[in-house]
């Protein structure tokens, strides 16, 4: 039997011991507000990640600080270091497991739907209570409404007792719709409503029925709908908005094997992507996620069970793609990225010139690299976005245009230089008389040309006259 159902149905009898055990990493909250949906058309407002604190569907990777059952009015939650008499406690779980420590925050250790805590109050015998967090919602995630007799969302729809989250989404999805809603843990509801909130929104512990078909895993209630984007979990897309989040195929299901997918990152004029792995659970070393360079297709970096991906990185493009590849065993949760796009402003500068540096994206994952499974530490060639490009001064350009021209007037002088003197080598007999009627025996002119400098002309007397043996003498 499920941990869940001992913990509804006996919650005074003793637990499972299986922990729900996620690596993730704490991350600072984005500014922008939309965020996950790529369809441009779409007229909802989607998922906001400022303030976002889970990237689960259950909530398992909280680690905020609510430390009552509700932000108003909510019970106070009792320390996990004095529960020893419950299942889940710092004894038991002395290194941090779930999420326990020295604090009374609500946490998820066991897998449950939503996040919870121990209280002091037993009421019926019932010594916990889930928690409401308005900030733990995934991205994506679009909030639990009231069905009202009439469902939020008015497309196509199905039952089914093997119902899970990502079940729904993609029945939803091969149909073209853009929301999946669940209700009461086998019901299925696909729409393209813009005002799936009609009917008004219920706080998120009222959707905590279990998934018929995945028992951590919430899928509504009795007259309650949770609803998803059906981008959830795709196996690959196009992404052009500053910020997002990427969930790998199949989530928050694990993914299928065999599983090749492709995601493309592209936001014009950026100076650099950020990627924060807020979730990244991948066993298999032949499982993979990969950071390609947009446009020359070159493995920037390279992540899988053996070689995990560092808290957060920065790649200096604008056009990124990721790749995910699975084999045919070990399957696993899969994983979470953020991204987030920077433009910076280009500023001018005189004095310094371009500056390139090399920066290693994977730097800071202290990572033990197997060179038979795993890629070698890549380094990006980039402009550095602190020192930008410099711009040739115009007077630089005037210069070189100068000298370009004097260069060109020197090569046509010569040529035309040339042509001249040829033509004098063969003189009629008129004109040799003439020319020594017009000068003095044992003189001539010469007629030296330098082409690097000028030409000169001078007058240079020969030993005899039977030296001269042309009356143009040069160089």
């Amino acid at each position: 039997m499920m941990n869940f159902l001992l913990k509804a149905s006996h919650p005074c009898s003793e637990w499972g011991n299986t922990l729900f055990r996620l690596n993730t990493a704490l991350l600072s909250t984005l500014r922008d507000d939309e965020v996950f949906n790529e369809d441009t058309s779409a007229q909802h407002t989607c998922t906001s990640a400022q303030g976002a604190e889970c990237y689960t569907a259950n909530g398992a990777d909280y680690r905020g600080i609510q430390n009552q059952t509700s932000v108003h009015a909510g019970r106070p939650c009792l320390f996990w270091n004095e529960t020893f008499q419950h299942p889940y406690n710092t004894l038991k779980y002395p290194n941090g497991e779930g999420g326990l420590g020295e604090h009374n925050y609500c946490r998820n250790p066991d897998g449950d739907v939503s996040p919870w805590c121990y209280i002091a109050e037993c009421e019926d015998g019932v010594y916990w209570k889930y928690c409401e967090i308005p900030s733990c919602r995934m991205p994506g995630n679009l909030g639990c409404y009231k069905d009202n007799g009439d469902p939020p969302l008015t497309g196509i729809s199905e039952t089914s007792n093997k119902l899970t989250i990502q079940t729904c989404i993609s029945f939803c999805r091969n149909q073209q719709f853009k929301f999946a809603g669940m209700e009461s843990g086998y019901a299925c509801f696909c729409g393209n409503n813009p005002d799936y909130w009609r009917y008004g929104e219920a706080v998120s512990t009222e959707c905590n029925n279990v998934c018929f078909g995945d028992h951590t895993q919430p899928c509504g209630g009795d007259g309650r709908v949770i609803l998803f984007d059906t981008l959830i979990g795709a196996c690959g897309g196009n992404y052009t908005s500053p910020t997002s989040v990427i969930y790998s195929p199949d989530f928050p299901d694990t993914y299928a094997t065999g599983r090749v997918c492709y995601w493309t990152i592209q936001i014009p004029g950026a100076s650099q992507i950020q990627f924060d792995f807020t979730l990244f659970d991948i066993r298999d070393s032949t499982d993979m996620v990969e950071v390609l360079d947009g446009y020359t297709y070159h493995v920037l970096a390279r992540f899988d069970g053996r070689n995990r991906p560092p808290v957060s990185f920065n790649v200096s493009l604008d056009f990124v793609i990721l790749y995910f590849f699975s084999d045919q065993i070990n399957q696993a949760q899969g994983f979470a990225v953020m991204y987030r796009a920077t433009k910076e402003k280009l500023h001018r500068d005189i004095t310094t010139v371009n500056q390139k540096f090399t920066e290693v994206i994977t730097e800071q994952a202290n990572l033990h690299i197997n060179a038979a499974q795993s890629s070698k530490i890549l380094y990006v060639i980039t402009t550095s976005p602190s020192h930008p490009p410099s711009i040739m001064p115009e007077w630089t350009v005037y210069g070189l245009t100068a000298l370009l021209i004097l260069t060109v007037s020197a090569i046509l002088a010569k040529i035309l230089l040339h042509f001249i003197m040829k033509s004098h080598q063969e003189p009629s007999s008129a004109e040799i008389g003439d020319f020594h009627q017009g000068t003095t025996a044992g003189e001539i002119w010469s007629i030296f040309y330098k082409p690097s400098t000028s030409i000169s002309i001078f007058k240079k007397k020969f030993k005899s006259q039977q030296d001269d043996c042309n009356l143009l003498v040069g160089n």
